[in-house]
């Protein structure tokens, strides 16, 4: 062979190569930019206030956060708020929820603003089901507990005082946990018998924290709840029911997980 066919050889390899590394290029998706949106739900007796510890970390690591607060009068009405927050973010979220908020993510996640679920010691009902015969089935520690959970006479529910420290925020700091136990938002006892009419853990990418000391919620209802949804599954152990609280660092950690791996499957 010549030198000028070999040349011709070599330049005509290298074409092809540089074509078929164009084409690679062009196939390969770039990855998503993380989510910045993040909403967080809380759940049942408490408030909003609750989350600062995750906020002031998210917020540090430059996510925009924005806080539901639910008026916990009925499973409509405290998914009709979130979807207001929903409305109001201007693009991907991620929809993070702590105990009875799971059941209100698991119907306002279907939104397609929402790119990915983060359930913190919460539950994920599936269509059909609820909460409460779930947690039948499963039973909590202070499920056991006779007189645990008291009503008022309007079929409004709230934990005994007495109880809170031990059953809600056993790893808080006393004061902390007196505080809350005093400034309970009552809760409508139908929330948690109302069952879902959609699920968004079938069709979104989904996270999981189970609070391994949990007496609200049994940890093995939790594990039982991420397994089915295929959630990416954070076992933390010693953990109480307020462990969104507790442990702030870990779960902001599963959250900004979530949001740098949402949109990529």
């Amino acid at each position: 062979m010549s030198i000028r066919s070999t040349i011709a050889a070599v330049v005509a390899v290298s074409a092809t190569a540089l074509t078929c590394t164009h084409a690679f290029a062009q196939q390969a998706p770039a990855p998503a930019a993380p989510v910045k949106n993040i909403v967080l739900v809380h759940g049942a007796w408490v408030d909003g206030s609750g989350w600062k510890p995750v906020y002031d970390r998210l917020t540090h690591d430059g996510y925009h956060v924005t806080i539901v607060q639910e008026p916990l009068t009925a499973l409509a009405d405290d998914v009709a708020a979130t979807k207001r927050v929903i409305d109001m973010q201007d693009g991907p979220t991620i929809l993070v929820a702590h105990s009875y908020g799971g059941s209100v993510i698991t119907e306002a996640g279907v939104d397609p603003k929402v790119v990915g679920l983060v359930y913190v010691a919460a539950h994920a009902p599936d269509v059909g089901e609820d909460e409460a015969a779930l947690g039948k089935k499963t039973p909590s520690y202070t499920a056991k507990q006779a007189g645990a959970v008291q009503k008022t006479a309007d079929g409004y529910t709230f934990l005994n005082p007495d109880d809170f420290a031990s059953d809600f925020a056993a790893d808080l700091p006393a004061k902390q946990a007196q505080f809350e136990s005093q400034s309970q938002i009552l809760t409508a006892a139908s929330v948690f018998s109302t069952p879902m009419d959609a699920a968004a853990w079938k069709t979104k990418p989904s996270w999981g924290i189970v609070a391994a000391a949990d007496k609200i919620i049994n940890p093995d209802l939790e594990r039982w709840y991420y397994e089915r949804a295929h959630s990416h599954t954070t076992v933390l152990e010693g953990a109480s029911h307020s462990v969104y609280e507790s442990r702030p660092k870990e779960v902001a950690a599963v959250i900004e997980e979530a949001a740098k791996h949402a949109q990529n499957g």
